[in-house]
């Protein structure tokens, strides 16, 4: 399974983005997707998750009411879409995915990972 992530920029707080993830490979409409974020000097954190059938969805509490994580399958492709941001919400944003995952919210469980993109939230 091959990721690619895009959609980071340089925003000012109280802006909006949206980031995308494009699978390709084997099946990887089955997976579970993630989206993870690493700040410099910081270890790797959860972000959402959402399940293969887009059925569940998991976020971190950082996030929650202001980032949505979504899924079109016939796209192979995730979302997240991030509304207003915070300058802590700057960070390289991975998306990854799980082939069955049992905790959506642990690193671990994500085999595939794509190569980050940058998101930049300006005072």
């Amino acid at each position: 399974v091959q990721l690619q992530a895009s959609g980071g920029g340089l925003v000012q707080t109280g802006d909006s983005l949206r980031l995308s993830c494009a699978a390709s490979g084997r099946a990887s409409s089955s997976f579970a997707m993630g989206w993870f974020r690493q700040a410099p000097g910081k270890e790797r954190e959860f972000v959402a998750a959402i399940t293969a059938s887009g059925l569940s969805t998991s976020d971190a509490d950082s996030v929650k009411g202001r980032f949505t994580i979504s899924r079109d399958n016939a796209k192979n492709t995730v979302y997240l879409q991030m509304n207003s941001l915070k300058p802590e919400d700057t960070a390289l944003y991975y998306c990854a995915a799980a082939p069955r995952p049992t905790r959506l919210r642990d690193v671990s469980q994500y085999a595939y990972w794509g190569q980050g993109t940058l998101v930049t939230v300006s005072s």
